[in-house]
């Protein structure tokens, strides 16, 4: 009697299905790149941009007397703040034989990634521009990063003092006077303009999609925001609290705390006789943003001139590492390990390494400073709150595409087609007095339950 025939019988005659369309990447909130004031640094000029503020002059303390001038005039003072213009870029390298055996147009997909590559570059550059503001409100008025509590949620009263500090300080507001105007205009019609809550002077926030979720759920801010529909001025905009108009991005960054790796001394490098302090950050593949920060290691005894210290990196899948090294319980250096980048400008530092391995950390590399850590197991969000001129763009050569498909020199025989982009700008903070950071913990965590 014959066989029963099934499927699994004919596993080399079915054609395999693939969807013409590819699936949907996930959105990316961009706002912060933007609110910087756009600021040209003509060709030529070098890679520098000097912006320059006078100073006020002190107000008179007593009248003058008749015919009698001041025994002497003021004299003008005068502060700089510079930023260093720096080259970015990437590539996406395609065969001609992918090109010609791939389903999907791999070019295209390229072109598309790469647009969105460039974007997401400039804005990752502004946050970590803008962490470093030096003028920072914690939670519950705790004295730092590392005092904050997982309980220490985004309230009204930190974002109230944080304007009103702002204000005090004079902070420009979007939207307000470019000098001091104490009238305000009226138009035609009877109605003042600023009366529209579109036209209110206002600070600008830029705020993470959890920490705006803490936020709504305070019971005065809850209430404000199920009474009024605010007329939105910008991308993302979440709400308006105390004249400051919230901007959710879910590209702001995060730290979040743990125990500290200790180091092991060994004789394989470069460090002289004394104690050292390791501290090990980890960076997550997409963003690059130093999100895990270990604790600072207890002193590890080295006895040189040949010391080393040995350091196991922890196994956390879609992370790289950075190792950082001093002769004080705050590391300002990274350290240098042979395990590090082998090109590029931090080629021999200890950074970028991969996980579950021991490093050799041989000496002390370049001066940088490691993010604050937060207590263990607690997660820290910055909340930007910032006026008009707080930072500035500025562009010596905007971002070009390149698109090489035609054969050459280096590639004869036409095998390559390369995609690619560059720009040449800096995101620089023009008065850290114009805005602030705040920094909160959140009562949401990045899982569904």
């Amino acid at each position: 009697m014959a066989g029963t025939n099934t499927s699994s019988q004919f596993q080399a005659d079915i054609e395999n299905f693939i969807a013409d369309e590819v699936l949907d990447l996930a959105q990316r909130q961009l706002c912060a790149y933007g609110f910087g004031d756009p600021l040209d640094l003509p060709e030529g000029r070098g890679i520098t941009y000097t912006a320059t503020r006078f100073q006020r002059l002190p107000l008179p303390f007593q009248p003058i007397s008749e015919g009698v001038a001041p025994s002497q005039g003021e004299s003008l003072t005068f502060q700089q703040v510079t930023g260093t213009c720096q080259q970015w870029g990437d590539l996406v390298v395609i065969t001609d034989v992918a090109e010609l055996t791939i389903k999907h147009p791999l070019v295209k997909q390229a072109n598309m990634l790469i647009g969105l590559q460039s974007s997401e570059t400039l804005e990752r550059n502004t946050f970590n521009a803008l962490n470093a503001l030096t003028q920072v409100n914690y939670v519950n008025s705790r004295g730092s990063r590392g005092a904050l509590q997982s309980t220490d949620v985004l309230d009204s009263t930190t974002v109230n003092r944080t304007s009103a500090m702002l204000t005090n300080l004079g902070a420009p507001q979007f939207n307000g006077t470019e000098e001091t105007d104490v009238r305000k205009d009226v138009e035609a019609g009877g109605g003042r303009a600023s009366d529209s809550p579109r036209g209110m002077p206002h600070y600008a926030a830029l705020i993470h999609p959890f920490v705006v979720g803490d936020f709504a759920n305070a019971s005065d801010v809850k209430t404000a925001w199920s009474y009024s529909d605010i007329n939105r001025l910008y991308n993302f905009e979440a709400g308006e609290w105390r004249g400051i108009r919230f901007c959710q991005s879910n590209m702001i960054p995060s730290w979040t705390g743990f125990a500290a790796i200790a180091g092991t001394a060994g004789t394989a490098g470069n460090l002289a006789t004394g104690t050292y302090y390791v501290q090990v950050t980890g960076s997550d593949s997409q963003n690059q943003y130093e999100s895990r920060i270990y604790a600072v290691s207890a002193g590890v005894a080295v006895t040189g001139p040949n010391g080393s210290i040995s350091v196991a990196l922890p196994n956390v899948p879609g992370f790289t590492f950075s190792v950082y090294i001093g002769t004080t319980a705050s590391p300002q250096n990274l350290g240098l390990s042979t395990s590090g980048p082998t090109y590029g400008g931090l080629t021999g530092q200890a950074t970028q390494m991969a996980g579950n391995q021991t490093v050799v950390i041989t000496g002390t590399g370049v001066a940088q400073v490691p993010p604050a850590a937060p207590a263990a197991g607690v997660t820290v969000y910055p909340t930007y709150v910032f006026g008009r001129g707080c930072y500035g763009q500025v562009k010596l050569r905007g971002i070009e595409t390149a698109f090489l498909m035609g054969p050459d020199k280096s590639d004869p025989m036409n095998q390559k087609r390369i995609i690619s982009w560059k720009v040449f700008y800096a995101t620089m903070l023009l008065n850290t007095q114009f805005g602030a950071r705040i920094e909160s913990s959140s009562a949401i965590t990045g899982t569904f339950g």
